[in-house]
């Protein structure tokens, strides 16, 4: 087998609202991907006022798996200038600077959200800076390119990367071979990661990232053909350092 190589990097400034593909990127001890969701659009239901003080639970914000069209937001983030563009299939472009253009972020998603969920409040970032990913933690996400291609072909479909919103993608490894890692320690590039746990997914993942539409079930093909929810796994890092497209991936214990 050929030595794994990271194949993609992949961030999601706002939670839910898109994702964006990155040559390299520096990642810090104990620190989730470099803006990947530091920014979230809390609905009505948001169990919190103002700027959460710490992580929150993803029931808070709007997200894919309460509304699919969401899935296909594709986003650009200009960390320099917190300057943002997001696209989607039905409307025109959003561009604006976070936090300041939050207002106008949430009526241009309008169209998007359905009238019987809790409305969006307003666009949040965690007094902290921390992240406001689904699991608490400061983690990032190692996805496997041939598991995701098992699932697919047990599918009959080509599954697009985005569908399940990982991080580090990475090429090279046998199927399901993320779940033996677990315990295990990574180099990447510069850094060195700790593998801890799998990520059980959700119906977010039924959903098109092209189109928005429920096209394809993901959770009862991985429940049929492998007795779990599961693809990718959660990772922290132990020492941090730049890591590029490209970089080799060396199992250490």
């Amino acid at each position: 087998m050929s030595t794994p190589r990271l194949a993609h990097i992949v961030r999601h400034p706002v939670k839910s609202l898109g994702w964006q593909t990155l040559e390299r990127a520096v990642l810090s001890q104990g620190r989730p991907l470099p803006f990947d969701r530091i920014f979230a659009v809390a609905t009505e239901a948001a169990k919190f006022d103002g700027a959460p003080e710490g992580w929150q639970s993803k029931l808070n914000f709007m997200r894919g798996a309460a509304e699919g069209s969401l899935m296909a937001i594709r986003a650009e983030f200009d960390e320099t200038r917190s300057h943002l563009v997001l696209t989607h299939p039905d409307l025109p472009a959003f561009e604006g600077t976070l936090p300041d253009d939050g207002a106008a972020l949430i009526a241009w998603l309008s169209p998007l959200w359905p009238a019987n969920r809790p409305a969006p409040r307003g666009l949040v970032a965690r007094q902290d800076g921390g992240d406001l990913t689904d699991r608490p933690g400061g983690r990032v996400s190692l996805m496997n390119l041939a598991s995701l291609k098992a699932l697919g072909d047990r599918m009959g479909m080509d599954l697009s990367i985005h569908r399940f919103r990982g991080n580090l993608w990475l090429e090279g490894l046998a199927p399901w071979q993320e779940f033996d890692l677990v315990g295990h320690e990574l180099r990447i590039g510069q850094t060195r990661l700790r593998v801890d746990a799998p990520i059980t997914r959700c119906v977010a993942t039924t959903f098109d990232p092209l189109t928005g539409a429920q096209d394809g079930d993901t959770l009862a093909a991985l429940e049929f053909g492998w007795n779990h929810r599961d693809l990718g796994a959660l990772a922290r890092v132990i020492d941090g350092g730049e890591i590029a497209i490209g970089d080799p991936v060396e199992i250490l214990t």
